[in-house]
């Protein structure tokens, strides 16, 4: 008598598997990103023993860097912070950002890891805010795109939303065709009351 085997195909199938943001893999959530890889920590090891003997002063600086390296992700901008007893935040709203770089050095490319540099348009050459130890690279890049276009082209819209409310002219305004219009009638009326009491003055002083 055979025995079944079981189907280890559909048990592997049936499995969820989980990627890097802790969702089914090949989905990507970047709102539930809030910390580096762990892969950031090895980056910063090895770049730190590479400059001999300054690992010294690099590794701990490094060290506590990515320990309270932080990112929030919200409908309206991302956020960047970092330090202890000198804590850094940036926050950038997406339609602030004019551009964004994509670098792998060569340990990065090993780690599978980059850095994305967004540029704002304050005039600095450097990047107002870095994103590293995110290994969806090319979907955060891609979302963060997404989010920059669609707040400049929301922005003209609401501009010129903003400015025709503020110049339309309101019912009885100076600028209002009814109050034009009423302006006339009465600037009409005026010049022939004046009209009148002056031939009436004349008239009194021709009797006089």
């Amino acid at each position: 008598m055979s025995r079944a085997e079981p189907d280890h195909a559909a048990s592997h199938a049936a499995a969820p598997a989980s990627g890097a943001s802790g969702g089914p893999r090949g989905t990507f959530d970047p709102f539930a990103i809030t910390r580096p890889v762990p892969a950031l920590m090895k980056h910063y090891l090895i770049t730190s023993l590479l400059t001999g003997p300054g690992v010294l002063v690099a590794l701990p600086i490094l060290f506590f860097k990515y320990e309270t390296l932080r990112y929030r992700f919200d409908a309206d901008g991302v956020s960047v912070s970092w330090g202890i007893l000198f804590r850094r935040e940036v926050y950038l709203t997406y339609r602030r950002i004019q551009d964004i770089h994509v670098t792998r050095g060569i340990i990065q490319r090993w780690l599978g890891l980059a850095t994305i540099s967004l540029q704002t348009a304050a005039g600095s050459s450097q990047a107002e805010m870095q994103i590293e130890g995110v290994p969806q690279v090319e979907e955060l890049r891609d979302f963060l795109y997404s989010r920059m276009r669609g707040a400049h082209d929301d922005h003209p819209a609401h501009a010129a939303h903003a400015d025709a409310a503020r110049t339309a002219p309101a019912p009885g305004s100076p600028a209002s065709p009814a109050w034009d219009h009423a302006t006339d009638a009465s600037s009409q009326e005026a010049v022939l009351l004046l009209r009148e009491i002056l031939s009436e003055l004349k008239a009194r002083g021709a009797k006089a």
